[in-house]
């Protein structure tokens, strides 16, 4: 893995707003420092450019690897999941409850392959709805 420089890692967290990309989860509220992902991982082509990185919590990096596709549940197919550098995230998901809902194939595939709705990410988002924690991005 090449090193991300501290200027790139700044701007990646702060165009995040401290956020993961993926599930919304707050750093502030984390045992562990969120970490940069390489969208497209580096032995798939992936460059160490602002395009290609998000801010991800441990367990959606852990989750996502180096994967770019996986199938939607829904209709058995093999799909890009979602890119939080090309597609809004309001526009793929919606919180329903406590749970990520996805709204599009690429969605379904990614609240599926990131396990969104575990049980235990379900009980720590309800607790972060509930304090105010966890806020869907504009854009």
């Amino acid at each position: 893995m090449r090193h991300i420089p501290t200027a790139l890692r700044r701007l990646v967290h702060e165009r995040a707003g401290g956020a993961c990309e993926y599930c919304l989860y707050p750093e502030s509220m984390a045992f562990t420092a969120h970490e940069i992902d390489h969208i497209v991982a580096q032995k798939h082509g992936g460059e160490t450019t602002e395009d290609n990185l998000a801010l991800s919590c441990v367990l959606c990096n852990k989750y996502k690897g180096s994967d770019v596709a996986s199938f939607d549940p829904e209709t058995r197919e093999l799909v890009a999941i979602f890119h939080p550098r090309r597609q809004r995230w309001r526009d793929h998901f919606q919180i329903a409850g406590s749970a990520v809902a996805g709204l599009t194939p690429g969605a379904r595939a990614t609240v599926r392959l990131l396990q969104l709705n575990h049980p235990s990410r379900l009980a720590e988002r309800a607790i972060l709805i509930a304090a105010g924690l966890i806020s869907v991005p504009a854009s």
